[in-house]
């Protein structure tokens, strides 16, 4: 049995139809790349996956246990619940500008483990929890290379900085799955290398991962499956080497004969 199982996707945002059938698996500690050109589905597929938008049909298993059927009726304690399967980080990076990076990162553990609790939680309690998420915050932000930037402001840091800071505060909400969309898009090259190489290690770490990107190299060396999206459909699926170098779509080879165009 796949570590998650996506059944039969669609979605349509009035009468658009953006996803037309989105069928997929992936495994524990897979990295798979979604590639494709824009409008082809790939950024509303992350959202249905991350529960910010509710597909109009399917389903979603991860390791055995439903998750998500479009026949079933959830509340929102249960939307917000299912969502922490799935670590988000945005293209945009969408940091608090007000917080500082440690603020930023403490943020919604802190929400989610004492917010939801504050009735029942004494303020020993509270004050212990807080200490333990910052020290998990530090050591996260370690891993991305930012432990001198910790009371640093967004505003005060780089574009790969940033986008480093938005993936350590989806680590800190401890997801099944990590997803990126399209993480280095507005980044320029020399920022662009920092934040794929920490993607990297997090594979190395045995992430399971979820990457929308145009960057076709880091694709096909970092991916273990890649799928190709177009007009909200899976052109084609499989290893980078099939993808890659033996495409047997149409769609797929006009695609890439661009990409590499567009690289030289």
């Amino acid at each position: 049995m796949a570590f998650l199982e996506v059944k039969d996707i669609f979605k349509r945002f009035g009468k658009t139809e953006v996803l037309k059938g989105i069928d997929f698996t992936m495994e524990k500690g897979e990295v798979l790349a979604i590639i494709g050109s824009s409008g082809s589905g790939k950024t509303t597929l992350l959202r249905c996956l991350n529960f910010l938008e509710t597909p109009d049909t399917g389903k979603i298993i991860m390791d055995g246990e439903e998750i998500f059927d479009v026949q079933k009726k959830y509340s929102d304690k249960e939307i917000r619940e299912k969502r922490l399967h799935f670590g988000l980080v945005f293209q945009s990076f969408n940091l608090f500008p007000q917080y500082t990076v440690l603020r930023n990162v403490c943020l919604a553990p802190e929400l989610m483990k004492i917010s939801r609790s504050e009735k029942r939680l004494k303020h020993a309690e509270k004050a212990k929890l807080r200490k333990e998420i910052e020290e998990k915050a530090r050591g996260i932000l370690a891993s991305v290379g930012l432990s001198d930037k910790l009371m640093n402001y967004p505003c005060e840091l780089s574009g790969g900085q940033q986008q480093r800071v938005a993936i350590a505060r989806a680590l800190a909400m401890e997801p099944v799955i990590l997803c990126f969309d399209e993480p280095t898009s507005a980044l320029d090259p020399e920022l662009t290398g920092e934040v794929l190489r920490v993607i990297r290690e997090l594979k190395d770490a045995g992430r399971t991962m979820i990457l929308v990107t145009h960057e076709m190299g880091f694709a096909r060396s970092a991916a273990d499956k890649v799928i190709f999206m177009a007009d909200g459909v899976i052109e084609e699926y499989g290893t980078p080497d099939e993808v890659f170098g033996k495409p047997s779509s149409p769609k797929t080879k006009a695609f890439l004969e661009k990409s590499l165009e567009n690289i030289t």
